[in-house]
């Protein structure tokens, strides 16, 4: 089992967050589980210590019945009492008008108002958890956030400080064979010299040392690897401040094979001497075999 492990317990009003919230929770590391039952807390507990994978869980629990919250609080009671476990309620509530106004944009009824008014499920609702609501060590008023401003907020106290959220996804293509479905960013480096055109570089990758050099010999990679590497030292912290949790940068040359492999290479190691977790993908290197992947 983990030397110690940590349970955050994740609920509150219908409409407020909640989903929002576990998503922040799962890019942060935590082991997720949606719509948990409270009865089954003690039973995930054994097979948690039985296992000993997880260390940080999150789960989403949705108390609107009045057993709910005798169950949870039966339940919290029977695993805290242990030296290996840190429990933490966050509860996410907004004011009636507002959830009044999410339900009627999202369209759906809310759960204790399936044959009557909003307003008077949200009511009942908010009655069902105020006993639950005064026990959270976190309540988090969502009326006026965002979704980025609420993840943030989780971030601010959740993050773990060993652990670094964004990461950069760099990745090799061949226009060829299409731009990458998931690039965020797209560079096109067919405009420096094509070694495929000295033969005896043609068989060779970017990876090798002669088509390496080649690349990098020429004046235009030089002007290029500066000013996009410029780019990237302004944009990237923009990036990780918004609260994106990972940024994939596609370079593409005709075949993937020689000029974007090598730029890929180099640019990467900057990134990574800079701090930034980075992970390299040659997508068309070798379209016989798999690509190479690696962090």
């Amino acid at each position: 089992m983990k030397d110690h492990i940590e349970l955050v317990i994740i609920t509150g009003m219908s409409g407020a967050g909640k989903t929002v919230a576990m998503q922040s929770f799962e890019d942060m590391g935590y082991y997720c589980i949606d719509n948990m039952p409270p009865n089954l807390l003690p039973t995930f507990w054994k097979l948690v210590r039985e296992s000993g994978q997880f260390s940080k869980i999150a789960l989403v629990m949705d108390l609107r019945m009045k057993d709910f919250f005798e169950e949870i609080n039966k339940a919290i009671t029977t695993i805290d009492n242990t030296s290996h476990l840190t429990t933490r309620i966050v509860f996410l509530d907004a004011t009636n008008a507002e959830l009044v106004t999410r339900y009627k944009e999202s369209r759906r009824a809310h759960p204790l108002a399936k044959s009557g008014r909003t307003i008077d499920g949200i009511k009942k609702e908010r009655e069902l958890l105020q006993d639950i609501r005064h026990k959270a060590q976190m309540v988090i008023d969502t009326t006026d956030l965002t979704p980025r401003q609420l993840r943030q907020k989780l971030i601010d106290k959740f993050k773990s400080k060993e652990k670094e959220m964004f990461r950069v996804e760099m990745v090799s293509f061949g226009f060829k064979y299409g731009v990458p479905i998931d690039a965020d960013v797209v560079m096109d480096v067919r405009f420096l010299p094509n070694p495929h055109y000295i033969e005896e570089l043609r068989p060779q990758t970017g990876m090798d040392k002669a088509v390496y050099d080649y690349v990098m010999q020429q004046t235009e990679t030089e002007h290029f690897y500066k000013k996009f590497t410029d780019l990237l030292e302004y944009t990237l912290p923009g990036y990780k401040k918004e609260g994106k949790s990972n940024l994939t940068i596609a370079i593409g040359c005709t075949g993937g094979k020689h000029r974007s492999v090598a730029l890929v290479e180099r640019i990467a190691r900057k990134l990574k001497l800079d701090g930034y977790p980075v992970n390299i993908s040659h997508r068309d290197k070798d379209k016989k075999k798999e690509s190479v992947v690696r962090s």
